[in-house]
């Protein structure tokens, strides 16, 4: 499943909670929260995939300049977010999360716009589900995938998000 950030579509209820000014995003403020607040238990199961090596790994690659991660906050509190890896015109969406209601949502429309901005074309989103989906994710044919990620991934780095 795959988003290009052109074609996110925001409900009218997620366009009054962007407008409502009670979520706000940062970028890369806080990658090391957002990580383990993406590794925490879920109602839906005891943990996720990723564990300890996972963040360190992640961590490195953060330090280096090819993770990000969007936060979303409320009254000053991490709520909600995304992580993942950008290489070239590709952003692959590693997890996210949310304790508030639309965060992770607020986060990915905060993400799709970033990428708009650095010249992405492409969010993997990895795993199919009908939350991605009424967002505009879609799924496309394997071959199509690789096709784009062959050409996108080769372009130059889109450098840091720092101060975004």
């Amino acid at each position: 499943m795959v988003l290009f950030p052109a074609e996110l579509h925001v409900s009218r209820s997620l366009h009054r909670r962007l407008r409502s000014g009670c979520l706000e995003t940062r970028v890369d403020t806080d990658f090391a929260a957002t990580i383990r607040a993406c590794a925490a238990p879920r109602r839906s199961g005891p943990g996720t995939w990723i564990n300890l090596e996972m963040i360190a790994a992640y961590e490195a690659l953060y330090a280096a300049g090819f993770c990000h991660s969007i936060e979303t906050y409320a009254a000053g509190r991490l709520v909600g977010g995304v992580y993942g890896l950008a290489l070239g015109g590709v952003f692959f969406g590693e997890s996210m999360f949310s304790t508030a209601a639309d965060a992770s949502k607020v986060a990915l429309v905060r993400l799709a716009a970033e990428c708009r901005e650095r010249g992405i074309e492409l969010i993997d989103c990895q795993v199919a589900s009908a939350h991605l989906a009424s967002l505009g994710a879609r799924e496309i044919p394997r071959r199509e995938f690789i096709a784009r990620l062959t050409r996108l991934a080769r372009r130059d780095p889109v450098g840091s998000w720092a101060g975004a």
